[in-house]
């Protein structure tokens, strides 16, 4: 069974991404290099403040879908949370 996770990036702007993937160290490693979303290439470096496990890709995108929806500082109290400072 593959580990699907669902994440928040904080970007060198301060701006937040919201992905989902099944290797996050491969995924972190792609949006630092360049290699990620469009958003984040011009944002770099990119920091790994939240992370989520999801048992089925399907319900990663969903969490993903609805972080997304958050507003900013939902996102940030939901960082808080889990002990990061925003």
């Amino acid at each position: 069974m593959d580990t699907n996770y669902t994440y928040i990036l904080r970007c060198s702007d301060g701006t937040f991404y919201t992905g989902w993937t099944n290797d996050m160290e491969k995924r972190l490693t792609a949006h630092n290099s360049g290699n990620g979303a469009r958003y984040t290439r011009s944002r770099r470096p990119v920091e790994l403040v939240y992370t989520e496990i999801s048992p089925t890709r399907q319900e990663a995108m969903k969490r993903e879908a609805a972080i997304k929806k958050l507003t900013r500082k939902q996102k940030e109290d939901l960082i808080r949370q889990h002990g990061i400072s925003c």
